[in-house]
């Protein structure tokens, strides 16, 4: 295995921790402003702030490290997403400060300020949004050259191509169904009947929509990414895994087994992103950048392989240690209740 390919993995596993870690937080967000306007927030709001209140801090590590990582790794996506990505990465960022300011304002400011909560889940749904369009311009087809040689984001190409849409589309729905999934195990072990039925009810509402872009997805990818799609179709019995752990993840659902269900909503997104990674290979953006374009020097690779394998073993038993003395520990939780 390359230097490249490992960099390339490492950077994919943060990556992907932090669309599990993160659409949690996003999809609590919107499920407690839309509470609100369902008169269900008094059911859903104290399952929330005690899922938030000890893991908001820890949620973008995953992200600081993955954009450094490919900073650091990979210089020539300084200036490609640099460029193109000027405008909707400084959005995500201006979205995320507002976000921080729920958690400043709302915890410590005036309690159970409807206005706070509003923001809170507007920025649940934009940020995901915004986030994806750098999966989007990936794909290539989203960035033309200027008349001084430099380059630049199609705005007009992005916002009327349905495969780009049917990325934001997938972003979202997969949030609430992550987020609705881990919170119905929550709320079991929280013994919070009144919230578990209804995120219960919610993970069967956002599950069918999640599995139904994706699909769509790969059909727009046939006609926007032919070599893509047929990397796609290399790795089809690996699509078709994921498949088989959604079905299972539902039927342990019905089944009343809601942590194993999670377990394999989690599995389920896991296969399916890193195939998705493996069959766009060897490419960063296409087809401008691949891996081995501008790679770091090999004394640099070793360093950032090495600092990140130790991140990663700091901050997963961190992790496990928040989860386990806070967020699952029921006499803390029983605590907070009372």
């Amino acid at each position: 295995m390359t230097l490249e390919v490992i960099g390339i993995s490492v950077l994919w596993l943060f990556l992907f921790g932090y669309v599990i870690v993160a659409s949690i937080d996003f999809g609590a967000g919107f499920f407690n402003a839309s509470t609100i306007v369902t008169r269900k927030h008094h059911i859903v709001n104290s399952v929330i702030q005690r899922y938030l209140s000890p893991v908001w801090e820890i949620t973008n590590v995953f992200l600081v490290f993955f954009f450094v990582g490919m900073i650091g790794f990979f210089p020539k996506t300084a200036y490609y997403f640099g460029t193109v990505l000027l405008v909707p990465i400084s959005i995500s960022i201006i979205l995320l400060a507002l976000r921080g300011s729920y958690y400043a304002f709302g915890t410590y400011g005036t309690k159970g300020h409807v206005g706070y909560t509003l923001m809170y889940g507007v920025t649940g749904v934009l940020i995901p949004a915004s986030l994806s369009t750098a999966l989007i311009v990936s794909q290539g087809g989203f960035i033309r050259e200027t008349p001084t040689g430099g380059i630049e984001l199609d705005f007009l190409s992005l916002f009327t191509s349905p495969f780009a849409w049917s990325i934001v589309a997938l972003s979202l729905v997969s949030v609430l169904f992550i987020s609705a999934s881990f919170l119905a195990y929550y709320s079991s072990v929280a013994e919070d009947i009144e919230a578990l039925n209804l995120f219960r009810r919610y993970t069967w509402i956002w599950s069918f929509p999640t599995i139904v872009t994706a699909m769509g997805i790969i059909i727009e990818m046939k006609w926007h990414n032919p070599t893509h799609y047929e990397g796609m179709l290399s790795l089809w019995w690996l699509f078709a895994l994921s498949l088989v752990c959604f079905i299972a993840s539902l039927w342990l659902l019905k089944k009343r087994h809601y942590g194993r269900s999670f377990i394999f909503v989690v599995l389920q997104f896991a296969i399916a992103f890193y195939a998705y990674g493996v069959s766009r290979y060897p490419y960063l953006l296409y087809p401008n950048l691949t891996i081995y374009d501008g790679f770091t020097n090999e004394t640099m690779a070793y360093a950032l392989i090495t600092a990140f394998v130790f991140g990663f073993m700091l901050l997963i038993p961190s992790l496990y240690l928040v989860f386990k003395l806070f967020i699952m520990n029921k006499p803390y939780i029983q605590k907070r209740n009372s």
